[in-house]
């Protein structure tokens, strides 16, 4: 199977994008299993984490251009179409996840494969991570949310130079940018410590964090009033659920709140 999926008894569901011997690159199999798959874990509320993997040496190489290059010469347009029915749909998925997603990037991370880590809340990389955003090395434009995530992260001029240039960014560098969330010292650390981060987050308040979510998409691209709005609709949300009830209850006794996602 070109994606694995695993659920731990914790809440937390691993996606492991599994063509190992292709560096991962995105057929349009592998494509439509990640965005059907997000589609059906977005709405299972059994699930309160995600966890973006990999097998083998590289995160993502990004589409798999064999396939497109195919698809080109056949001429039947699918190699552009891909963008509206795989990749949009993926990034609105991950981006608007109503739950955390923490992306272990295991070496590199190019073109649509770096656009999907930066989707993610939470990037964690080891030594051996990279980001290329190679998209203007084969002629084409960014996709997969890239011109709204890279910009977000790193500021404008930052994104057009690795945009335009599409030279790697190391590991160290993409810490010191803030693509990268967590840097560990060993490569094999990164998955450990991506499903650490992962059982953290799926032990809290997920209906909290899903309505943060919400509002930080809305805050950083609307207006004051866009983002006061939102904030109202989620505090409400928020405010009736029984965590919200049980952890104002267990600070005034001063106990440890214990929370249920709902």
């Amino acid at each position: 199977m070109e994606l694995l999926v695993e659920r731990t008894d914790t809440g937390v569901a691993i996606l492991t994008l599994n063509r190992p011997d292709a560096l991962n690159s995105l057929d349009v199999a592998l494509k439509v299993a990640l965005r059907d798959t997000l589609e059906e874990l977005r709405d299972d509320e059994s699930v309160r984490a995600l966890v973006l993997a990999s097998a083998g040496r590289a995160f993502c190489g990004g589409q798999d251009l064999r396939e497109h290059v195919a698809s080109l010469e056949a001429g039947t347009g699918s190699s552009l179409s891909t963008v509206t029915e795989h990749y949009n749909p993926i990034a609105t998925l991950l981006a608007g996840m109503p739950k955390p997603v923490v992306a272990a990037v295991r070496g590199m991370a190019a073109g649509a494969g770096a656009s999907l880590a930066l989707l993610a809340d939470f990037r964690v990389g080891g030594p051996k991570t990279a980001f290329l955003m190679a998209f203007a090395n084969v002629g084409l434009a960014g996709d997969t949310g890239i011109s709204w995530t890279l910009p977000r992260i790193v500021g404008h001029a930052k994104a057009v130079e690795l945009l335009l240039l599409a030279e790697p960014v190391t590991a160290q560098a993409a810490f010191d940018l803030g693509m990268l969330t967590r840097l560990t010292d060993s490569d094999d650390d990164v998955l450990p410590a991506s499903l650490e981060l992962a059982d953290r987050l799926a032990a809290g308040p997920t209906v909290a964090y899903g309505q943060i979510k919400r509002e930080l998409a809305a805050g950083g691209s609307g207006s004051l009033a866009d983002a006061l709005a939102v904030e109202a609709e989620a505090q409400t949300t928020c405010g009736h659920t029984a965590d919200h009830h049980n952890a104002t209850a267990a600070f005034v006794q001063k106990q440890r709140p214990v929370f249920k996602g709902a």
